[in-house]
């Protein structure tokens, strides 16, 4: 199976926005039983969360999975920062991406592979305005061309 690929259950469509995603790296997460379940269900989210790199060790932070609806007590903090599972030749290549100047490591996409939680992280460099108005524009004249194409097919 490819990076990438199985139930997507979390996007990060604002990352596709903000960065130019260069590379990209399939994590396992390191999670507490009622952590999976709620991610199963659906009940995560990416919008704002980071990829840090710390003592050589990869943390994702602020992402917030919703707290299992069946859990009693033994339930988790939504925003805790969890460890990514990755090779430490990754996380060596990772560190020298993104001690390069305005390079960042965005999280990407939450998906199940083979019965396990995985996340794709992309080494990206930041958008300036002007770039993310040439993307719209680009966006908005595809959009166009397939409204005029698809009114064309239909006679």
């Amino acid at each position: 199976m490819a990076k990438g690929t199985g139930k997507v259950l979390a996007q990060n469509k604002k990352a596709g926005h903000d960065y130019f995603i260069e590379e990209t790296f399939e994590a396992g997460m390191v999670l507490q039983g009622t952590e999976i379940k709620s991610i199963r269900a659906g009940k995560v989210q990416l919008k704002d969360s980071f990829v840090r790199i710390r003592n050589g060790e990869a943390w994702i932070s602020n992402m917030h999975i919703s707290p299992y609806e069946q859990g009693n007590r033994f339930n988790h903090d939504p925003l805790r920062t969890r460890k990514l599972l990755l090779h430490k030749k990754q996380i060596g290549e990772l560190v020298g991406r993104t001690k390069q100047d305005g390079y960042t490591i965005v999280p990407l996409k939450i998906y199940i592979k083979d019965g396990y939680a995985k996340l794709l992280i992309g080494v990206g460099k930041g958008k300036k305005n002007y770039d993310k108005r040439d993307d719209l524009k680009k966006k908005e004249a595809k959009r166009e061309m397939e409204r005029v194409f698809k009114a064309k097919n239909q006679f």
